[in-house]
């Protein structure tokens, strides 16, 4: 991507045809940032979380495949509908959020074409890290009634929770588990442009 032009917006800039942020300091907008989890519970009906508690900060490279990402989450701001589960899932079982307040998430690498890409990275919660890959797509830039430069990214990916060591389950009378082992990971997420 090599064509640059300016954009609609002081934060965009056009690469290839299409509208992406301009280079510079993106900060993750934790009123507007969703960590979302998907399981399967008996192995048949989906339970959803999420996580409210995320920070983090995107550096946006002149070519978007230089560009990193690092998030922190506040593992304690899980919630799943159910206050029950939410208390097993910050016990030691899960993610033991008294020994291990926070996990994060760091890229290793980043490959971009059109309005969407791959980003890799690792993720480490309890203290363990594990590669992860996320599907992104870059939803849009607007800007805010208060003059900051929004960029809108959504994200999915696929993880089995046991490479964390998060191994809790029961296994059911009739065959298989209470708790699937994969979880896909769906994140919605506005970044705010640090104006120098």
């Amino acid at each position: 991507m090599t064509n640059t032009e300016s954009a609609g917006t002081a934060a965009g800039r056009v690469l290839g045809g299409v509208e992406l942020p301009a280079a510079g300091t993106w900060k993750v907008d934790p009123g507007h940032a969703e960590v979302g989890f998907v399981g399967r519970h008996f192995m048949l009906t989906k339970v959803r979380g999420r996580f409210t508690g995320v920070e983090g900060v995107v550096t946006v490279a002149e070519q978007p495949e230089d560009s990193s990402v690092e998030v922190t989450i506040d593992m304690a701001s899980v919630t799943s509908g159910d206050q029950t589960r939410d208390d097993h899932l910050r016990s030691d079982d899960f993610f033991d959020v008294t020994e291990h307040p926070t996990a994060t998430f760091r890229s290793t690498s980043v490959s971009w074409i059109g309005a969407g890409g791959v980003l890799e990275g690792e993720l480490t919660i309890k203290g363990v890290a594990r590669p992860v890959t996320l599907k992104v797509e870059h939803l849009g830039l607007v800007r805010d009634p208060w003059g900051n430069d929004r960029a809108v990214f959504s994200a999915k990916g696929r993880i089995n929770r046991e490479d964390w060591g998060l191994s809790w389950n029961m296994v059911l009378e009739a065959g298989g588990i209470l708790v699937s082992k994969e979880i896909d990971l769906e994140l919605e997420v506005e970044l705010i442009h640090e104006k120098g």
